[in-house]
């Protein structure tokens, strides 16, 4: 493509975007769902973190199922003066082998969780593998739900994990869908710190 016309392109592009831009004038926090079968779930949701700390904002963070081991991301994020972190899970299901912990942990998680969706000092709320507390039946998925509805105006949520139920798709603004095309664990590569965990 020569330069002309790479240029006429870029042009229509950038008008097509502006109009896009200008339509978009409502101001107020977003839901996001980040569910699917592939890796970068979480790892999306924290750099989105670190995107609000950049501008300054105050951050919570809820995991649903991490809490038995410390991740990369605990141990960095939750030193900063603008994050509340709560680990509040007993690792994952298969480890725990115990449905009523789990079940307890989760209401407790999902308590934290619903005082911090209420607070209107957080621009962030993430909730960390929450959708396998809906696909486990640990919780109801209707507060949930009310709670994204009924948070303050400026607030922004990220929820993640596998299996999101349709009504919690339907509820969000924003779902990306993370398949799994290929991952070195399959092919025997060992899980490995800042990768994994």
């Amino acid at each position: 493509m020569n330069d002309a016309k790479h240029l006429k392109k870029m042009k229509a592009i950038k008008e097509k975007q502006d109009q896009k831009i200008a339509a978009a004038a409502e101001e107020r926090g977003v839901s996001i769902l980040l569910a699917g079968p592939g890796k970068g779930k979480s790892s999306s949701a924290f750099g989105m973190l670190a995107r609000s700390l950049g501008h300054g904002h105050k951050v919570a963070v809820v995991q649903f199922l991490k809490g038995s081991m410390a991740t990369g991301e605990e141990l960095f994020f939750s030193a900063h003066k603008n994050v509340d972190w709560f680990a509040m899970g007993d690792g994952f299901t298969w480890e725990t082998q115990n449905k009523e912990q789990d079940i307890a942990s989760a209401r407790k998680a999902w308590a934290k969780a619903q005082q911090l969706l209420a607070d209107g000092q957080y621009q962030l709320v993430i909730l960390d593998e929450i959708t396998y507390m809906f696909s486990y039946h640990y919780l109801d998925i209707k507060p949930t739900i009310d709670a994204l509805k009924n948070r303050p105006e400026k607030m922004n949520v990220v929820l993640t994990g596998r299996r999101p139920a349709q009504e919690l798709i339907d509820a969000v603004d924003t779902y990306s869908l993370i398949l799994n095309e290929k991952h070195a664990f399959k092919a025997g590569v060992k899980a490995q710190a800042g990768i994994e965990w």
